[in-house]
């Protein structure tokens, strides 16, 4: 599985942006499928995640509210759209994907086997 990360950019504080990850060798309809990100400095951390077939999504507290993440089936793709962005949300953010996560593993990224490249999100105060 090869993923592809895109749509980051610069974003004044309270703006909005749209990430979206592509799949190609398999669907994600199977898959878990996961956003972490990682701060200059700091360890990756997890964002959001979807189990396979969408019907069960995760947040990080301090994304809750202002992060939503989605699939699109037909496109392969999911989608993590960010609204009210602050300065603490710039990172490098990365798309993960895996065929076996278990309940308890889904916000630790040791758990996942595919990633993509990253985008980097700058959100200027």
């Amino acid at each position: 599985v090869q993923l592809q990360a895109s749509g980051g950019g610069v974003v004044q504080t309270g703006g909005s942006l749209r990430l979206s990850c592509g799949a190609s060798g398999r669907t994600f309809r199977n898959l878990a499928v996961a956003w972490f990100r990682q701060a200059p400095g700091k360890e990756r951390e997890f964002v959001s995640a979807m189990r396979s077939r969408g019907d069960t999504k995760y947040y990080a507290d301090s994304v809750k509210g202002r992060f939503t993440i989605s699939s699109d089936n037909a496109k392969n793709t999911v989608a993590l759209e960010m609204t009210r962005l602050k300065p603490e949300d710039t990172a490098v953010y990365y798309c993960a994907a895996d065929g076996h996560i278990i309940l308890s593993s889904t916000r630790d990224p040791r758990s996942y086997d595919y990633w993509g490249q990253g985008t980097l999100v700058t959100v200027s105060s």
